[in-house]
């Protein structure tokens, strides 16, 4: 690997611009130890020389596909160590430039620390990459890499196979007939022919079971607030809201990601909306079903049956109601497994890890790589701000509405080559897409996320006058062609619009829409248009302050006196839907939204 080296590494000079994993970039121990030490010789160039032709050593900690091993193998020294335990695991791993692992080896902090700086990547063969510290990976400069494509197919396939086989008993009957019985009349089925399946996550699977589905007669709706349009429309798919979609759905198939915003999102609310009768399939992620209330709701017939690979604990407890529930089809986990899909995740993996180890820039990268100290200290805190601003312009946008066209505008004193915004542009992009979505956002793959979901983004800069010494007076995002759940957020040109600026080294919300506002981006926030009147304030904290919800900001923006105004209110808790609904009672008040930052 150390071929790919320039002399300029060697002898301590500045390295290249964002590859931490360069193998003896300055700040490596092996750098640290020979640079000052070796004077400029012929012999010792010979030395260094040698040491730069070594291959470089990947641990693969599972078991992986023969031609993902074989592309490693080519190109580099690989140790197949498999069922090591973490003591193992943290002593082999300071001879390793990288690690391969599945789901069952846990990547710890102290992994990360026992390498000594020499694991320069970590890659996952799959999608997953719970089972990693991503923060311990970054503050050790080690680049964290996955296969999120290859087992596309065969996730979609089992979901279609699990969905035939719950609508025609053929586990249930299976186990009846090798049990000697021949029960035709309690196993009777349902078809497919007219019903609608509802695809909840409409990305790579879900499009791919969506297709076939159609294929069995299906009508087939979708909720996914990133699908592009016309991407569903191609297939022949209608995106709905959440609520419209598990409303009208014979058949619900799951395909989200695990993320704040998606636990438990299928709970007793979500049952209680549903088709009396309906059947779900989950392929995803055991933790978007409350298992406890799917209980319920097979047991109370609003759920006829369910069919499940994954589970919120895996493997599943013994005796566990769900598993052993009658009207239930399970499966351990098998979406990926089938022979085609693990040779594809081998050879995803292995190329990625190999390009890592080059020193190139990898697409499935999910931790953000290294930058010059002296621009994440003085980005630092307007890195917190754009995350922020996404995060909160995207939860204004109403259901139903595909987020297309994102602008970003940038104020500041600086020319445009004094300030490089893709650190900025990328916490924007992270913003708005990780609240739903498994994938991870950084500055190495931000823009190619955004173009695989079918976001635009695009940048203006307004110079102004002043001192340059600020990076950036404020900064403000847009989301166009949209409707907003909360009206007020929408600008007199109809986007949706916030604006923010750094105060003392912390975020601040200045502009929802129209109005200006003055609010610290902490914790949540709950958005209030009203009459502009007294009392209003004192009403508001008088009921948070009964439910213990703790104010920390409150700030109002009006057109002008006894004219329409909105109050923004940053809250340490997250008001119960109780509190949320005394508050859009209070008859002055003529909107409100509760946004979690």
């Amino acid at each position: 690997m150390a071929a790919t080296f320039s002399w300029n590494l060697i002898f301590n000079k500045k390295p290249p611009l964002f590859f931490p994993w360069s193998p003896l970039s300055v700040s490596s121990p092996a750098v640290n130890a020979f640079s000052p030490r070796l004077p400029r010789t012929r012999k010792s160039l010979v030395i260094v020389a040698a040491m730069m032709e070594a291959k470089p050593t990947i641990l693969v900690a599972e078991k992986l596909d023969e031609a993902g091993l074989q592309l490693l193998k080519n190109f580099a020294n690989v140790d197949c160590s498999y069922n090591l335990s973490l003591e193992e695991l943290c002593t082999k791993i300071s001879l390793c430039d990288a690690l391969i692992v599945r789901s069952g080896t846990k990547v710890t902090r102290e992994v990360f620390e026992s390498s000594g700086g020499r694991l320069k990547v970590v890659g996952r063969a799959g999608v997953g990459i719970d089972n990693v510290d991503l923060s311990a990976a970054t503050e050790h400069g080690c680049l964290v890499v996955n296969a999120p494509t290859a087992n596309t197919i065969a996730a979609a396939e089992h979901g279609v196979a699990l969905l035939t086989s719950m609508a025609r008993n053929i586990a249930q009957a299976d186990a009846s007939l090798k049990a000697g019985k021949w029960q035709r009349n309690k196993y009777v089925g349902v078809s497919f022919v007219g019903k609608t399946l509802a695809i909840m996550g409409f990305g790579k699977v879900g499009s791919e079971v969506a297709r076939r589905a159609k294929g069995l007669g299906m009508r087939v709706i979708a909720h996914d607030p990133y699908a592009p349009t016309d991407r569903a429309l191609a297939i022949g798919v209608e995106l709905v809201s959440f609520d419209a979609a598990i409303s009208i759905a014979d058949f619900i198939s799951l395909h989200m990601p695990l993320t704040p915003a998606t636990l438990k999102m299928f709970n007793d609310v979500a049952f209680s909306n549903m088709k009396k009768g309906v059947r779900i399939v989950n392929v995803a992620r055991g933790g978007v079903i409350d298992e406890e209330a799917l209980v319920r709701a097979l047991d109370s017939g609003i759920v006829a049956q369910a069919a499940l690979d994954v589970f919120t604990e895996e493997p599943p407890q013994k005796g566990s109601k769900l598993v052993n529930h009658e009207n239930v089809t399970v499966t351990p986990h098998l979406g990926a497994s089938t022979a085609e899909a693990q040779e594809g995740v081998a050879i995803e993996v292995a190329e990625a890890v190999v390009g890592a180890l080059k020193g190139e820039l990898a697409a499935t990268a999910v931790n953000a790589p290294m930058v010059p100290a002296e621009v994440l200290s003085e980005l630092a805190p307007f890195v917190g701000l754009a995350e922020k601003l996404g995060r909160l312009v995207v939860q204004l946008v109403a259901s139903g509405s595909a987020v297309k066209t994102v602008k970003v505008i940038y104020a500041s004193a600086r020319g445009p080559e004094d300030l490089d915004t893709r650190l900025l542009r990328a916490m924007i992009i992270k913003g708005l897409i990780e609240p739903i979505s498994s994938v991870f956002v950084n500055l190495v793959n931000a823009d190619f996320i955004a173009k695989q979901r079918g976001l635009r983004i695009t940048e203006e800069r307004i110079l102004l006058y002043g001192s340059p010494e600020n990076p950036l007076q404020f900064l403000q995002v847009q989301i166009a062609n949209v409707e907003s759940k909360f009206a007020s957020a929408m600008s007199d040109s109809g986007e949706i619009k916030v604006e923010g600026k750094v105060k003392d080294g912390k975020p601040y919300l200045t502009k929802v829409g129209s109005f200006g506002v003055d609010v610290s981006l902490e914790g949540g926030l709950i958005l209030c248009r009203q009459i502009d009147q007294p009392a209003i304030i004192g009403m508001v904290g008088t009921i948070l302050a009964e439910e213990n919800v703790n104010v920390n900001f409150m700030s109002v923006g009006r057109i002008a006196p006894g004219k329409q105004a909105v109050m923004t209110i940053g809250v340490d808790e997250d008001p119960s839907r109780e509190v949320l609904k005394r508050i859009g009672n209070i008859p002055s008040i003529e909107e409100f939204v509760f946004l979690k930052l």
